[in-house]
């Protein structure tokens, strides 16, 4: 599905670019002047926004991308090329005279959001600099897989150049106002609610926004004249609308607002890159919000990599398989060129030494199995008593932890008939030992695999947190 195959996708973003500032810092008195913070700055981080961000966001996921758009020949403007370049987003800004970059700075302490203050200019292109944006973009646009215009009303997309995107193979548009578009034709148009109750031109007084959106569907799609509608409902998720079709729903883990900044970008650059691979709208749907779900988690202005998203998505489908659905998994990742990352074990009560020991795994490949052994193995293994939790308990817990992909029992003493199942590139385990002293090792290489020990924690042992645990008085 989607960017799975080995298809390097080009994209060609055209739009509004801006620079974010995080100013962090802390609080801790009130200003004479005002009931205002005083806050004492100690760091600032910049980062692409905007189009910038959604250029951004297509680069980390794996795409070729070429941005163009319009800065000002000011700080701003250098920061903001010199932050696309190291993320290697192929710029071709436009430098306008006496024009400036667009700048949100925001002012952040404890993690809170106190304050946003922005330079910008809205004012439409002049003549001469509305004529060279055309003659980069008919020489580049036309021949892209996906051509993703951001309209932030920040004055780049003039009529002349609206137009000039038209006809292309993949358009897809993230606008505040979409109407101006609709004598494109755009293949997608992604609005938020607000601006299809605007569009709609009627009042909102319905409290159910997905009854109110579901009964104008086709009144949607012909107002903006795109083949399909995402419009994004925040917390609510999205709502995919195609002719013909009932409305598709995406849905959405809420989170502060502070942290949605640039999610939008992300959700855009997902969708558009995932329908240029050949995905379905709504596969397509179902991987934007795969990815704004990532970077909602991080604070500032993120972006989701391949990596991160192919993760989130496979969560979606759920982590514990059966052996023989696990194996089919594996084969449609190895195709996507990724690398399996294996390890073992009865993992009866998770402690710290797990978790460390996962994490490192999980760094060391792009797909991490972990195989967990049943209920009658951990018995055989450890003795009366054990184990303290079921199987099925422990591979819950196994599959909440954010590294873990996959989840599997055996039964065997060994997990040699797993091993040969899944043929794991790489073959994992925690201790104080070398693979050579591992049973499985012969057979991991035989298959071509490799075999690594990591260390445990020193002083983390479930055998002792549990002689621990019995050493306890009744009452205690």
């Amino acid at each position: 599905m989607g960017t799975t195959n080995e298809k390097i996708i080009n994209a060609v973003v055209v739009g509004d670019v801006m620079l974010d500032s995080w100013l962090h810092g802390s609080a801790k008195r009130l200003a004479q002047e005002a009931p205002v913070p005083v806050m004492s700055l100690e760091s600032t981080e910049n980062a692409p926004g905007g189009a910038a961000n959604t250029a951004a966001n297509l680069v980390a996921l794996g795409a070729r991308v070429r941005l163009i758009g319009v800065a000002g020949h000011d700080e701003p403007g250098e920061e903001l090329r010199q932050a696309l370049r190291l993320l290697g987003v192929e710029t071709d800004l436009l430098t306008v005279p006496g024009r400036r970059t667009s700048h949100k700075r925001r002012l952040v302490t404890e993690g809170q959001l106190i304050a946003r203050f922005d330079d910008e200019d809205q004012d439409p292109l002049p003549e001469e600099a509305e004529r060279e944006l055309l003659r980069r973009v008919a020489a580049v646009a036309p021949a892209a897989d996906v051509v993703v215009a951001c309209d932030y009303g920040g004055g780049v997309f003039t009529p002349a150049v609206r137009r000039s995107l038209a006809g292309l193979p993949l358009l897809v548009v993230d606008a505040h106002a979409v109407a101006p578009w609709r004598e494109c034709r755009p293949n997608a148009v992604l609005p938020n609610y607000a601006e299809v109750v605007r569009l709609l031109a009627e009042e909102d007084g319905e409290p159910d926004r997905l009854g109110f959106l579901m009964a104008r569907s086709d009144r949607v799609l012909e107002l903006t004249g795109a083949d399909m509608v995402v419009t994004t409902l925040d917390g609510e998720g999205t709502l995919l609308h195609r002719a013909g079709m009932p409305p598709y729903r995406t849905y959405a883990h809420p989170a502060p607002q502070h942290m949605a900044t640039g999610a939008g970008d992300t959700y855009t650059a997902a969708f558009a890159l995932w329908l240029a691979g050949g995905a379905t709208p709504e596969e397509a749907a179902q991987a934007g919000q795969a990815a704004a779900a990532v970077v909602v988690r991080r604070p500032g202005t993120a972006v989701c990599t391949r990596h991160d998203l192919l993760r989130a998505l496979r969560r979606r489908e759920g982590a514990v398989q059966t052996p023989e659905r696990l194996a089919e998994l594996l084969d449609e990742h190895r195709r996507a060129g990724e690398k399996v990352v294996f390890t073992n074990g009865c993992f009866d009560v998770l402690h710290r030494g797990h978790v460390t020991y996962l994490e490192q795994a999980a760094q060391l490949g792009d797909v991490l199995v972990v195989a967990v052994n049943s209920d009658a193995g951990v018995a055989r293994l450890k003795g009366a008593g054990r184990p303290v939790n079921s199987c099925e308990d422990r591979m819950s817990v196994l599959a909440a932890l954010h590294g873990v992909d996959y989840v599997v029992e055996f039964d065997e003493d060994t997990p040699e008939r797993l091993i040969r199942m899944i043929r794991p590139e790489l073959y994992v385990k925690g201790g104080d030992y070398t693979p050579e002293m591992l049973p499985e090792t012969p057979l991991v290489r035989a298959l071509g695999g490799e075999v690594r020990v990591l260390d445990y924690l020193p002083d983390r042992s479930t055998t002792a947190i549990i002689g621990r645990m019995r050493s306890l008085p009744e009452n205690a």
